[in-house]
């Protein structure tokens, strides 16, 4: 019985599609408090004093634990931002409208609403720095190798352009929601929300509260999309907790849309000058990349994060000989940021694809054929460079990147890609056909665990690490799980995110679902699967070689009717069978970590095409092409969705979403009249070529992560399709491309 591979029906989906999942704001307990946020209207200021309505219960800084401020989760490059992580609530200063100044709870959200408008916040206000450039610098650093002087001073050919990517973020479906509750018989502290990295977020917050943490139950909860905004550690995730315990009653809050717009992490804003050294045949020397990071107002559990990996996956797939980056990080007075899925490689993919197009069109040479020139080959696989990130050296493990690249250029072809953009223009369209390159990382460490039990009933049991953000991952770990045991699916339950089943998880980030969690809980159904075989050798009274697995059974080789069932075995697991030894552990189960040392390198090729109106500078995405290498697709079906969810968010990316501010520092996006997200009008027909022709050398899945492919390369691909399109000379300039953008291009070509 093979599970892996299979198109199995998602195992979320009888739940959901009932309306039978447990969201946050699903949650609620007998005479819980509401809480309401009160925030700043301000960019930026000092906090001279707030009023209280009279009889309103209002917590503010001076009634919190003092010097309490959100950690960083992802400490990078020994930089120290001490000085710059957020208070929950604003004490002296506030830097950004939206900051949390005041919380207030009543006995219901419509009441602690109104008294939250009621309160006045008396505000100093203070110079505001809007411009990245003006901003205060929290970080600098760098990242390279090889001699990029040299490069640049040996090279036939100079490629310089300006880029900049715009600031946006996720907009899950169901914003953020938590419920804190102190068990009275236990005395623990429940927790429901806290999506993403539970473990962590319970460590925190036990260090924050002085409390042991096995004293916090954190119950992860089904997500309305996660997309890395979700889950990280915000100044709620503190204040609901903390009042909870020090109440001693239930308190619950739910985010609504203008909060989140101006709340969670924002992501992306950076501007690059980036340059390409190329000999006279076109292959490339060296690349360097000067990059300008707005970080908004402090550094939250991201740290500087998403610019190191801007800078170490800058080189993308291509034998690049000499490379170096620079990125200063400031603060500005703008929401803080934090990742967006594929951080720093849907920007660094935007600005490195460009200036190939540009450098194409300079070299004359073929935009593809520049690309398959310098595209690292199979044999120079596994590739290393001397870098590192998120505490792990670069090293490229498997792929062929030449060859995903001809096998998305004959799929384009045969779709019809090229026959349609030669028909539209022929009918005098301003129609373009982007190409873009990318490389993906996924499956950071360091570690994470799992246990798998079998129950005497012949149930199966899986504890992991991971939380189910909409990925499917229930699915994923119920068929590793089945393959490993051979077994049904459908008799594997599988529990994510829970602090006390599985103390020890990682959480779901980074495309690591599938790669680390996958591979702890094939270990761990692994470890089980040899024990039944242990215990049945004893049942059967034959050696272990002798034994078979078929569809659950443990069977002598060559005797149908001597054989015995999980269930079995698991009975014979119990304290005072004769099968169990005197020090040996009851119960079928086991508990297995899985470590990584290296991240895996997945990678892929987006083709586009669009049709640009001159008049309008309105950009259609007419048709739209994946392909990716994901060494082993566990489910296909749901890689595949992956893809097309990522090319939804893209599309938002690369045309609309923005988040803009004015001169004071005011977001001129706070609801969904301005910041414009793809509808189904606006989301194109999307081909998808799931390759698994490169497994990966370093889990024992063979596994590459998918959950970030699909978007990486949409800006850089909808940038290079819109720049084929009104025959650019130079770059597009910026992403997103709006209308208002496209339309200025145009007028500069006129």
């Amino acid at each position: 019985m093979t599970s892996i591979g299979e198109r199995l029906a998602r195992k979320e989906d009888p739940r959901l599609l009932r309306g039978l999942g447990r969201f946050g704001d699903d949650q609620d307990r007998p005479g819980q408090l509401w809480m309401r946020v009160v925030r700043s209207p301000l960019a930026h200021g000092r906090l001279v004093s707030i009023s209280k309505p009279e009889g309103a219960h209002v917590i503010t800084a001076e009634d919190v634990p003092p010097g309490v401020r959100i950690p960083v989760r992802l400490k990078v490059q020994g930089i120290d931002l001490d000085d710059h992580l957020q208070p929950v609530l604003a004490a002296d200063e506030v830097r950004y409208v939206g900051e949390p100044v005041a919380v207030v709870l009543a006995d219901d959200p419509y009441e602690a609403e109104d008294l939250a408008e009621l309160v006045q916040v008396d505000i100093e206000e203070l110079p505001v720095t809007v411009d990245t450039a003006d901003g205060t610098q929290a970080a600098e650093f760098e990242l390279g190798y090889g001699d990029v002087e040299a490069a640049f001073g040996e090279a036939g050919h100079v490629v310089r352009i300006e880029f900049e990517v715009g600031r946006h973020s996720a907009v899950p479906l169901e914003p953020r929601a938590l419920l804190a509750d102190v068990d009275p018989a236990s005395g623990a502290l429940q927790i429901f929300g806290m999506t993403k990295v539970p473990v962590f977020n319970r460590d925190v917050l036990a260090t924050m509260l002085g409390i042991d943490e096995n004293l916090i139950h954190v119950h992860a909860m089904d997500a309305g999309g996660g997309f890395g905004v979700r889950g990280e550690f915000y100044p709620e995730d503190f204040l609901v907790p903390w009042l909870a315990w020090t109440l001693r009653r239930p308190v619950k809050w739910v985010e609504d849309r203008a909060e989140h717009l101006v709340a969670v992490n924002h992501s992306r804003q950076q501007k690059h000058v980036i340059s390409a050294a190329f000999d006279n045949e076109g292959t490339l020397l060296g690349l360097k990349d000067d990059v300008l990071h707005d970080n908004g107002a402090y550094a939250r559990t991201h740290g500087i994060i998403v610019p190191e990996l801007t800078l170490a996956m800058l080189p993308g797939p291509y034998r690049v000989p000499a490379f170096h980056g620079r990125v200063r990080v400031m603060l500005t007075n703008k929401t803080p940021c934090g990742t967006y899925r594929a951080p720093g490689r849907f920007e660094g993919t935007s600005v490195r694809e460009q200036l190939l197009d540009v450098a194409a069109d300079q070299l004359g040479i073929d935009r593809v054929e520049l690309r398959r020139k310098n595209l690292l080959t199979a044999d120079e696989l596994p590739h290393t460079r001397a870098m590192s990130t998120l505490g792990t050296d670069v090293v490229l493990d498997s792929g062929d990147y030449p060859g995903l690249l001809d096998k998305a250029m004959v799929e384009a072809d045969r779709l019809g890609y090229l026959s349609r953009l030669e028909s539209l223009r022929a009918q005098g369209h301003a129609a373009g056909l982007g190409v873009a390159m990318f490389l993906e990382k996924s499956g950071l460490g360091p570690q994470e665990t799992a246990d798998v039990t079998v129950s005497t009933s012949g149930a199966v049991r899986v504890h992991s690490g991971g939380t189910s953000l909409g990925q499917g991952i229930e699915t994923i770990l119920a068929q590793v799980t089945a393959d490993a045991l051979d077994i049904d699916p459908a008799v594997v339950t599988v529990i994510n995110g829970d602090t006390v089943l599985q103390p020890f998880g990682g959480g779901s980030w980074a495309s690591r679902s599938t790669v680390v969690g996958g591979s702890a809980v094939h270990r761990a159904a692994v470890a089980v699967r040899e024990r039944a075989v242990r215990m049945a050798s004893r049942m059967l009274e034959v050696a272990e070689e002798d034994l078979e697995i078929k569809a659950g059974m443990i069977g002598v080789r060559g005797a149908p009717g001597s054989s015995v069932s999980y269930a079995d075995v698991a009975k014979a697991c119990r304290p005072g069978s004769p099968y169990l030894g005197p020090d040996e552990p009851a119960g079928l189960t086991a508990r297995r970590r899985f470590e990584v040392e290296h991240m895996t390198y997945p990678y892929g090729v987006h083709v586009a095409l669009v049709d640009v109106d001159t008049g309008t500078g309105h950009v259609e995405v007419l048709r739209y092409l994946v392909a990716y290498e994901v060494g082993r697709a566990i489910n296909p079906t749901l890689v595949e969705g992956q893809l097309l969810g990522g090319v939804a968010q893209g599309v938002g990316g690369a045309l609309l979403e923005e988040f803009r501010y004015d001169e004071a520092g005011q977001p001129q996006a706070v609801t969904f009249m301005d910041y414009l997200m793809p509808t189904a009008a606006e989301v194109p027909r999307i081909d998808v070529l799931v390759a698994q022709d490169a497994p990966a050398p370093g889990n024992p899945l063979g596994v590459k992560g998918a959950g970030e492919g699909g978007l990486t390369a949409a800006g850089a691909v909808i940038a290079g399709a819109i720049r084929d399109a009104l025959g650019l000379t130079g770059s597009v300039g910026r992403l997103p491309m709006t209308a208002e953008r496209v339309r200025g291009l145009i007028e500069e070509g006129t």
